[in-house]
């Protein structure tokens, strides 16, 4: 039964209501300085300037006002970015989906390059797994839309989200948080660093967060659905000797113990006639092998050398390895009719390499970076009630995907000032991508594999594939700025991204066509069979960004169209191999099966309509329409096609009023907020499907922060979802493998409070 065991759905409107009545008098406008919207300082074109003089679609979220509306983890910035979509992927806790424009990628199975880069402290993170970041100790994210590549070390064909931590203070600091709220939560945050010189700073933080399930697991016994159980821990050496000399070296480490998450059947059980249960975070799954755990680790030695007053050297040298354990229960029943283990494994090395110019009227940079790195994925896909109708008991289908990639790029970009009110940025990027991939598939009876220890015997290899292919493009980007006032700023940007291609790890050479005409099915076409080319996008941006009224209210309005060619679209379908009406096995199949236009509109502002009172605001539009999807058949179904995780429209919008208000006798301020964000409808998958597709949808969220005049202490009230809106984020759609018709479901966080106190040192 869904409860919140801590704190009651009516305890923060009642706690609003309350502070607002005790916060209002006549002098309350009148006794505060005069306001304006915070000027935000980015680093998205690798310097630090105005997000109002960068010519790119950026959203920036301050730490500071991350933290006042209680924002946890990576996941919730989704909201506050127009027609972005980021989503924790179906049957793991930490695993990221991510969209940006209608551009991303789904399938988190080795082999696969991300559509939308993730970065922490400029470290680009190759594989989604153990990407959905909490957010602790940090000094704001960053979110480009649209291509990027001229900028960052790594290519990204839809844009990049940059997580940027916090710099060490001169002087010794501390600080302790910790929440408590529904399901149990139980969150310990502490954060501290000292110098150990005048010329050397150490700090770190150390995070424990921890929740109930929201759900039960009704056939294993101590398992809960949607639980929660991360250790996460940061430190950092930084030395600076002089002014001209800067050097960090950054660890990082998690470890996610939470329970799996598994999905919730949307239909009766064909077989067992199991019903549908009455709660979406419950769920019957069997499957508990392996147990469920994340780890990452990550180090990275950043240096920077100001060589004289225009020229500057910056070094980025990281390493990251993650394993993730995952028994995902596909039929989320107990027996084991879809079963599927699965362990990730990959690791990366990277160098970047910047030389930056800042003159009078010219600035940019000139960079070269390098990266390899492994990505490794196991499975086993038990068919147990399969195998037993056909008389091979434990049927399964084992898979294995092994892909290096080695890549390597220059890149520069310039921006020229051509008068004081006009300036262009030219850039440009050459990349080459090599993958090494390893492809076996088995079919095996016995149930689980020797992988996941268990005494299966293969009967059949389906494949046993090798193959390498390297891909290059030179991708440019151009853009012009006008900037008539110091307060107003128009532009113009065409950009192009790549994003190389690669091997499926899931496909199946035994079922390659003979693609070359030969009248042989042999290893030339098994290799046509599993690769697929690279996509690109052509991108086109209009923008305004500017401030009025003495900073008072700040508006950018961005306008885009795209054109996508050669979009990769994963899939994976079960097989009938022996045309008797069941499907033994399945496979993968990724093509470059279609092109589309893209296009639409962006609004984002911020406005102090009073001293105390507030707003800010995001519209996202987009229209995303396929041109042509060739099927697997050769059929044009483009007009049977959407794209998946674009809603049509996004939107959200927070009203704040801040007011003096002492506490326990302390002078401090009391901020109050109510945000609410819109999605429409929006499909999981290319072919709309009657049972996983999400309506649009509501959010309501509201929060309480009071915050001493010393800034020493902190206390927090926070609803996430008050309507208990239930919505679905992802989903499994097979309802042909196994004989229980599989489809399931994984849905969005119910309604949450969250009570916070910090105290800084």
């Amino acid at each position: 039964m869904r409860t919140s065991s801590f704190i009651g759905s009516a305890a923060l409107p009642l706690a609003i209501g309350l502070a607002a009545a005790g916060a209002v008098s006549p002098t309350t406008a009148s006794a505060q300085q005069a306001r304006a919207v915070e000027e935000i300082v980015v680093t998205a074109r690798r310097r630090e300037e105005s997000l109002r003089d960068v010519p790119l679609s950026v959203t920036a979220l301050s730490g500071e006002e991350l933290e006042r509306i209680g924002v946890t983890d990576l996941v919730a910035v989704g909201q506050a970015a127009p027609n972005v979509t980021l989503e924790v992927s179906r049957g793991t806790n930490t695993t990221l989906t991510a969209f940006i424009r209608g551009v991303g990628q789904q399938d988190p199975v080795a082999g696969f390059e991300a559509g939308i880069g993730i970065y922490i402290d400029d470290v680009y993170l190759n594989r989604p797994q153990a990407a959905v970041l909490d957010i602790y100790d940090v000094e704001r994210i960053e979110v480009l839309r649209g291509p990027q590549g001229t900028l960052y070390g790594r290519n990204t064909i839809g844009g990049a989200i940059k997580y940027v931590t916090r710099r060490l203070a001169d002087e010794a600091e501390a600080k302790v948080r910790f929440s408590v709220g529904s399901y149990n939560q139980l969150d310990g945050v502490v954060t501290a660093s000292t110098p150990l010189s005048d010329s050397i700073r150490i700090g770190g933080s150390v995070a424990k967060l921890t929740r109930d399930g929201f759900g039960d697991n009704l056939t294993l016994g101590g398992i809960e659905n949607y639980q929660k159980d991360i250790l996460g821990l940061r430190g950092s050496l930084e030395f600076a000797p002089s002014e001209n000399f800067f050097l960090r070296l950054a660890a990082d480490y998690i470890d996610d113990q939470s329970d799996p998450r598994q999905g919730h059947r949307l239909t009766v059980g064909n077989v067992s006639g199991a019903p549908v249960l009455g709660d979406v975070f419950d769920t019957r799954a069997g499957l508990n092998n392996p147990q469920q755990e994340v780890q990452a680790t990550g180090i990275a030695l950043t240096t920077e050398w100001t060589l004289n007053d225009r020229w500057m050297l910056r070094n980025i040298l990281a390493y990251r390895e993650d394993e993730s354990f995952s028994p995902i229960d596909f039929d989320s029943l107990a027996a084991d009719d879809l079963d599927v283990p699965v362990v990730y494994e990959n690791d990366q090395l990277s160098e970047e390499l910047q030389l930056l110019y800042t003159g009078e009227r010219v600035t940019g940079l000139i960079g070269a970076y390098y990266m390899d790195a492994n990505a490794f994925n196991a499975f086993d896909v038990i068919l147990g009630t399969t195998g037993a109708a056909i008389n091979l008991p434990g049927l399964n289908a084992f898979t294995l995907g092994d892909v290096d990639t080695s890549t390597w790029a220059l890149f520069a970009d310039f921006s020229y000032d051509i008068s004081d009110t006009v300036s262009v940025s030219v850039g440009g990027r050459y990349t080459s991508d090599e993958r090494d991939s390893r492809v076996l598939r088995e079919t095996l009876v016995g149930g689980t594999s020797s992988f996941f220890g268990g005494t299966a015997v293969p009967i059949a290899t389906t494949s046993d594939f090798q193959g390498s292919e390297t891909f290059t493009e030179f991708t440019p980007r151009l853009s012009i700025s006008y900037r008539p006032t110091d307060s107003l700023n128009l532009y113009a940007t065409y950009s192009e991204g790549f994003k190389g291609g690669s091997f499926d790890p899931r496909g199946q050479t035994t079922g390659a066509p003979d693609l070359d005409g030969d009248g042989d099915v042999d290893a030339a076409d098994q290799f046509q069979f599993l690769l697929f080319q690279p996509e690109t996008v052509d991108s086109f941006e209009v923008g305004l960004k500017g401030s009025w009224f003495d900073n008072r209210v700040v508006a950018n309005v961005a306008v885009f169209r795209a054109a996508y060619e050669d979009v990769q679209i994963p899939g994976s379908v079960g097989l009938d191999n022996d045309n008797d009406g069941i499907d033994e096995t399945f496979v993968g199949i990724t093509s470059n099966a279609a092109d589309a236009d893209i296009t639409g509109l962006e609004l984002e502002g911020s406005a102090y309509l009073t001293d105390a009172f507030s707003v800010n605001w995001s519209v996202g539009y987009i229209q995303a329409v396929f041109n042509e999807f060739v099927d697997a058949f050769g059929i044009d179904v483009a007009d049977q096609r959407v794209f998946q995780n674009t809603p049509d429209w996004t939107a959200q919008g927070r009203a704040n009023y801040i007011t003096s208000m002492p506490l326990f006798g302390m002078p401090g301020e009391l901020s109050l907020s109510a945000a609410v964000s819109y999605r429409s409808a929006a499909s999981q998958f290319e072919a709309p499907n009657e049972f996983l597709d999400q309506g649009s949808f509501t959010l309501w969220d509201a929060s309480v922060v009071w915050q001493d005049d010393d800034g020493k202490w902190l206390v927090g009230l926070h609803g996430k979802n008050l309507a208990d809106e239930e919505y679905k984020v992802a989903g499994y759609f097979f309802p042909t493998l196994g004989l229980e018709g599989n489809i399931t479901a994984f849905y969005g966080n119910p309604r949450v409070v969250t009570a916070t106190v910090e105290y800084r040192f």
